[in-house]
């Protein structure tokens, strides 16, 4: 019995950040959701996305701006967090399908967020049910004692970094490589599609 292709989403977000302590009553917001679909059961990444998110209790600082390329004018342009999580869910399948990220971080950052906001945490509770840390499967899979940053893993695996690191999109594309590279080497943990409980 096949469920058509198993999608896998590989998620990096980008957040505001300063160099140093934030200002305050400033908080980490998301402002950029990179999303990259593979196709497991055909190894290959199927598509590219991005959602520009608009922080409400944070601005884009200079700091932010040269590390992700996003400046305060495109992000306040992007849609609220709880609409972000909506087209997660609606047009991605955020609920149902497995995810991964590079790290504890996006997953962390995604809770935090929706608890702030009362917006629904789009991937389904408990929030570690379907996530995979793509950084720990690559350290396992490589016996390496420390945990590399993505552009690391990358040389390591001997594959190119593709586009600009810090953008959301581009790293997402990315990881979904490293995705596949363990997934070659019988490293991926491939689940089961997630049942409706």
């Amino acid at each position: 019995m096949s469920h058509g292709p198993s999608l896998l989403n590989v998620i990096d977000v980008e957040a505001t950040c300063w160099d140093g302590q934030p200002p305050p009553g400033s908080v980490n917001e998301i402002i950029e959701i990179g999303l990259t679909v593979v196709d497991v059961s055909a190894a290959r990444r199927v598509s590219r996305h991005r959602v520009l998110v608009r922080p409400v209790r944070s601005k884009v600082t200079d700091f932010c701006t040269e590390l992700t390329g996003l400046t305060q004018a495109e992000v306040e342009r992007g849609v609220s967090f709880a609409e972000a999580c909506r087209i997660l869910v609606e047009e991605y399948g955020a609920g149902e399908r497995p995810w991964a990220s590079w790290g504890e971080y996006d997953r962390r950052q995604f809770a935090r967020q929706s608890q702030a906001d009362g917006v629904a945490y789009p991937f389904g509770y408990p929030t570690e049910r379907t996530h995979t840390n793509a950084k720990a499967v690559f350290t396992s899979a490589h016996g390496l004692r420390r945990k590399p940053g993505m552009a690391q893993a990358l040389r390591m695996a001997g594959l190119p970094l593709e586009g600009r690191h810090h953008r959301g999109e581009d790293d997402a594309w990315n990881i979904a490589a490293l995705v596949l590279d363990l997934l070659g080497r019988g490293a991926w943990p491939v689940t089961a599609p997630v049942a409706d409980v």
